[in-house]
């Protein structure tokens, strides 16, 4: 079988010079790859307690979902403003160019759930931290982050400097 990061398309000058884009949709279009990316992020977290997965859209679902269906742990959606149907918390944060807010249902953590952040990729770490403030306002206790990729020249873990971070795979650069 492959590494992991066999899996990962990378696309140089994408989406400007000087960029090299990690895609993670050809670690998705393959069976192998995207197995071998749910079983090495959950271990990364196998010794990790939580209550509760929870990942933003849309990859995080992708990921989150397995996670939890394996741990056999509820899955919280997290999600663009705007997309969930019932009463909701949000936060907003910065992007490189604007402002963008997500939300969870009101009622989707339970003050003292620990709970297990998922994602495909921490980079700057903004939208990361978005999602620990909006499960700690809902009184839940954020025991670890895990990611398929990092960006470590982004400097993104070091806006969540508090928690525990796991990547499948760091790649140095941006």
């Amino acid at each position: 079988m492959k590494a992991l990061e066999e899996y990962v398309r990378s696309i140089p000058d994408f989406p400007e010079e000087g960029i090299i884009f990690r895609d993670v949709t050809s670690v998705l279009q393959d069976a192998d790859g995207l197995r071998l990316a749910v079983d090495t992020m959950q271990e990364k977290v196998k010794d990790l307690e939580f209550d509760v997965v929870a990942g933003p859209e849309s990859r995080g679902f992708i990921f989150g979902t397995p996670i939890a269906y394996n741990t056999h742990k509820p899955f919280v959606l997290i999600r663009k403003k705007g997309k969930l149907p019932c009463e909701t918390v949000e936060r907003s944060y910065d992007l490189e160019y604007g402002q963008a807010t997500i939300e969870m249902h009101k009622d989707s953590i339970k003050p003292g759930q620990k709970v297990l952040v998922v994602d495909d990729l921490i980079a700057t770490g903004g939208t990361t931290e978005a999602m620990i403030k909006l499960i700690e306002s809902l009184g839940g206790e954020v025991v670890g982050v895990v990611v398929l990729m990092e960006l470590a020249g982004l400097k993104g873990r070091e806006k969540i400097k508090d928690y525990r971070l796991e990547a499948a795979i760091v790649y140095p650069g941006k």
